[in-house]
């Protein structure tokens, strides 16, 4: 029989453990129809509720069901890493605890892969209904924004939900990257790849744990992971303002003979606004070289991705 590894990260999921095996498990029938077998990793990333003890329960009634347990919170791309560097399956699919990653397109994902031919599914969604509007707003602009800055295919409404073949997901662990930004690693793998559309569900139980502010910083974190078109703009910045500066040396000396100023006084309010104006570009500019740097940093330390504290 193949085996079919699902990986569900977990941040403080204490609510939602019992209905998503419920969920998951509603596949069984059709699991063993196509001679699949399954096992299921709960990365508990950190949390502070019950999770862990939960997962433990769904241990004791039934061993296909694995907890891998960080010594603390490392961030969900550290848990989806260490999802597939456990798992074993032939086939390995990335799901979310809080079933907006519906368990019942499992069977049309998985003949994708073993009837069409394809090496991994993934999906998207087709709205975001229940998000704030402001949210929408920028996630559709992020995408948008990345896309013109790197060759990796990145979808709008794409999900972390994906079903892989095994030669897909060790692709994936050969970049062994610290900055991870696995939407943009999918992408960048190449593969045959089959997108799978869905209506938006609202999670089932809890909050989300990604504000406003951690998304900015994630989408931050995918386009310098990804594009060095930022540091080409700012390097045409600076050409750009070298250039303006040229120009306004060259009016301010033909003015000076033209018309003169023997107090010199004029302009001074504007020219003070000019100054901090570039001033700030040139900060923002600095800004972007250190953010690059700081990632090369984190990156030639060498640290690892995740500490295990428990394993089941």
């Amino acid at each position: 029989m193949k085996l079919l590894s699902a990986i569900v990260p977990c941040f403080n999921e204490q609510e939602n453990i019992f209905d998503f095996y419920d969920e998951f498990m509603k596949n069984e029938a059709f699991f063993k129809s196509h001679d699949v077998d399954f096992e299921l990793i709960f990365v508990d990333d950190g949390s502070k509720d019950e999770t862990v003890s939960r997962v433990k329960e769904l241990n004791e009634k039934d061993k296909r069901v694995h907890l891998v347990s960080f010594s603390r919170n490392f961030g969900k791309e550290s848990a989806m890493y260490a999802g597939l560097n456990a798992s074993k399956g032939d086939y390995v699919v990335i799901m979310d605890c809080d079933l907006q990653d519906p368990p019942a397109l499992l069977p049309e994902m998985l003949k994708a892969i073993t009837e069409e031919g394809y090496d991994s599914v993934a999906t998207r969604r087709v709205n975001r209904k229940g998000e704030p509007p402001i949210r929408s707003f920028f996630a559709r602009q992020f995408y948008k924004i990345i896309n013109k800055m790197t060759k990796a295919e990145i979808v709008d409404g794409a999900r972390d939900y994906r079903l892989m073949t095994r030669d897909f997901v060790n692709a994936i662990l050969s970049m062994g990257e610290y900055n991870r930004f696995s939407k943009g690693i999918f992408g960048w793998v190449g593969f045959k790849n089959k997108w799978l559309e869905f209506e938006n569900i609202e999670r089932k139980k809890g909050e989300t744990k990604w504000s406003f502010w951690k998304l900015f910083a994630y989408a931050l974190d995918g386009i310098m992971a990804f594009s060095t078109a930022p540091l080409a703009m700012a390097s045409f910045l600076g050409v750009f303002f070298c250039i303006v500066a040229f120009l306004f040396i060259i009016i301010v000396m033909v003015r000076q003979w033209t018309v003169g100023d023997p107090n010199n006084t004029v302009g001074w309010a504007s020219m003070v606004c000019i100054i901090l104006f570039v001033s700030g570009v040139q900060l923002f500019c600095v800004g972007i070289v250190g953010q690059y740097l700081s990632k090369t940093y984190l990156e030639v330390k060498n640290r690892p991705l995740y500490i295990v504290k428990e394993e089941l």
